[in-house]
């Protein structure tokens, strides 16, 4: 059988996300599930061992005026490149009618979609649960996850020299926007609470965005130089058996922390402008909020009210 799942959203997080509900798709037709994703869900970076998968196909509908699945011409693009599968069935985790007519015109026999012209108010977790349930009685409450060789995680722990009698930490330090990034000194603080009672190493992951780069370059240039260990010349894939190697990850909101929690590693996420829901919809994920912030969402701008005591506080209860 040929299954295909649309997943548009934007981002590595939300393809993460959706994961556990492209998983029971998998599971109920005993099939792998193809999946049609946009380029910067770097899909390929991070599924690449799951069973469950069979072919990442990429919407290439961007800004751009040459991409080829924008706008009409893209959209008949899209219907040519589909047919070549012959799919038997397609779930589409949006409520857009472009999406319904491409997969009626791209022949395929079943289609499932969420309700039409309703994408407003669309929870990220409860609407797929409530889609994935009415369609396919199937109740999914799992976490995302991500399966890595056993030997690329060994290859890891060898080349990097990773101390296993250390706490080994993941510092997510990167972020999509400026006001995801906490500042340095955040950090730092974190830091220094932390070393005074565990034998470290700090692994840190982030971009080439210049932003990220001096936030990198102030933990590096620090006190704790000697146990730190940048990542950013590193692609996805080669960080994630990095990560897997660590005893906790403490990230910003951003690709690290939804790629940590989904590798199974108890993550602290710090939530200063996005809904709390991106911060905790895993049972790995331990958010923190701004101080004087009862409710985290977008435009919240609280990266500077991040409090480095809270950080020391829940990394304590993890690893006791």
């Amino acid at each position: 059988m040929k299954i295909l799942a649309i997943q548009s959203r934007m981002g590595i997080g939300d393809t993460v996300i959706f994961l556990p509900f492209i998983k029971a798709i998998s599971e109920k037709f005993n099939s792998p599930v193809s999946i049609l994703v946009k380029d910067n869900s770097k899909a390929d970076q991070y599924l690449f061992d799951a069973d469950y998968i069979d072919e990442i196909i990429i919407l290439d509908r961007t800004k751009e005026t040459n991409s080829r699945h924008s706008g009409l011409f893209g959209s008949i693009n899209l219907i040519k490149d589909l047919k070549k599968y012959n799919f038997n069935k397609i779930f589409i985790f949006n409520s857009s009618l472009r999406y319904n007519l491409i997969a009626k015109f791209s022949g395929i026999p079943e289609v499932y979609q969420y309700p039409l012209f309703k994408k407003k108010y669309q929870h990220i977790t409860e609407t797929p649960k409530k889609f994935i349930k009415d369609n396919l009685g199937i109740n999914v409450n799992d976490d995302p996850e991500i399966k890595i060789n056993e030997e690329l995680i060994k290859k890891a722990s060898i080349n990097f020299k990773i101390n296993k009698s250390k706490i080994n930490i993941l510092l997510g330090i990167g972020g999509s926007g400026p006001t995801k990034r906490i500042p340095a000194n955040t950090f730092l603080n974190a830091m220094q609470k932390i070393t005074k009672i565990k034998d470290c190493n700090f692994f840190l992951a982030t971009g080439k965005k210049d932003e990220e780069q001096i936030i990198l370059n102030q933990i590096i240039n620090s006190d704790y130089k000697e146990i730190c260990y940048p990542l950013d010349d590193l692609s996805i894939k080669e960080t994630l058996p990095i990560i897997k190697n660590c005893d906790v990850s403490i990230c910003n909101d951003s690709s690290f922390s939804h790629l940590s929690a989904a590798l199974g590693i108890k993550t602290i996420t710090l939530m200063a402008d996005t809904p709390l829901i991106y911060g905790n919809y895993s049972s790995k994920m331990f958010p923190i909020i701004p101080d004087d912030v009862k409710i985290v969402t977008h435009n919240t701008l609280g990266k500077d009210k991040i409090n480095s005591q809270k950080i020391f506080e829940i990394f304590r209860k993890i690893i006791n």
